[in-house]
């Protein structure tokens, strides 16, 4: 048993480090293409690695859910969530993105009571509050530091957050294959649609760096940029193999907190590829939303003995 957990939470770590690695992939072409292109081209790669994980897990009937409309409506607040983080990561330092969207926990934590009508304790509210002040510190409004897009992760943080709650109200029937299946769905639609809009309405130029990666017209990639989004697609299918692997081997309660392992990740990738330095308030900030979430978390668990829902990434 011992050995099994040991490796869920091996297979954990490396799941979110091998998530982690979108965030520099999509940053690199973030000043060249529109993120509508770098989903689409991310969904389409990744279309029959999922057709295959859902035959080989639950069989592919299991698309035709009867819960479509809730699958359907979850799966294109998910491709809100990830659209608006990757407008983030393109104006935003990589630390000071994916640390804002360690909100995300937080924010399911508050929103369990009146979506889900789950008991939250003034404990968990406050750790809330402790994460929001983490953000105040990154943020410094009123220093002349205050870039807006960073609303744009947190924003990202909380969509996810709400997503995941949907999650555990319909994963009593629906598996997270089937759900994977959904999202990558939504983002190739979504994306064909949202760069049709722009294209239709003749908006193809925006000053700000986030404005610019929305509005920007398609076009055809080098060999060099399409593996990198294409990669996206391999990347986002392996992370969701060994998340669900993880979560297969050992108890959720026991790897959880493991998620938080993303932190170490993305600010080591800006500063390798980006030559991006996290600044003092963001380490600061970012100590504070992630031990917050901790304490909420390993609070809940000791009252109910099971973890509150929490992730940092989501299959694709």
């Amino acid at each position: 048993m011992r050995n099994r957990i040991v490796l869920g939470m091996a297979s954990l770590c490396l799941g979110v480090l091998v998530f982690s690695l979108q965030d520099p992939l999509v940053k690199a072409v973030s000043s060249t293409y529109p993120v509508t292109e770098v989903m689409a081209i991310r969904s389409i790669v990744a279309l029959p690695i999922l057709i295959f994980l859902v035959h080989a897990d639950v069989g592919l009937r299991a698309i035709l859910s009867r819960r479509f409309g809730m699958l359907t409506t979850r799966a294109f607040i998910q491709f809100s969530s990830y659209t608006v983080y990757y407008l983030a990561i393109a104006a935003l330092p990589l630390a000071d993105a994916v640390a804002l969207y360690f909100m995300a926990p937080l924010f399911i934590m508050a929103l369990a009571r009146p979506y889900l009508g789950e008991h939250v304790s003034w404990r968990t509210l406050a750790t809330v509050l402790v994460g929001l002040l983490g953000v105040l510190v990154m943020l410094r409004p009123g220093a002349g530091l205050f870039d807006w897009a960073a609303l744009l992760s947190l924003a990202s943080a909380a969509l996810y957050g709400f997503s995941q709650l949907m999650a555990h109200k319909i994963g009593d029937t629906e598996s997270s294959t089937v759900m994977a299946f959904y999202q990558n769905g939504a983002y190739l639609v979504g994306a064909a649609v949202v760069a049709g809009l722009f294209w239709l309405a003749g908006i193809d130029d925006a000053v700000h760096p986030s404005l610019e990666f929305l509005v920007r017209p398609w076009i055809w990639p080098t060999t060099a940029d399409f593996l990198k989004m294409g990669a996206c697609g391999f990347v986002a299918s392996a992370g969701m193999i060994l998340l669900s692997q993880a979560y297969r081997l050992a108890p959720a309660n026991s790897v959880a907190t493991f998620e938080y392992t993303g932190i170490i990740w993305t600010p080591l990738w800006g500063f390798l590829f980006f030559a991006e330095v996290p600044r003092a308030a963001t380490v600061i900030g970012a100590a504070l939303i992630i031990g917050a979430g901790l304490f909420a978390l390993n609070a809940s668990r000791r009252r109910t003995g099971e973890p509150a829902i929490a992730a940092t990434c989501d299959p694709v």
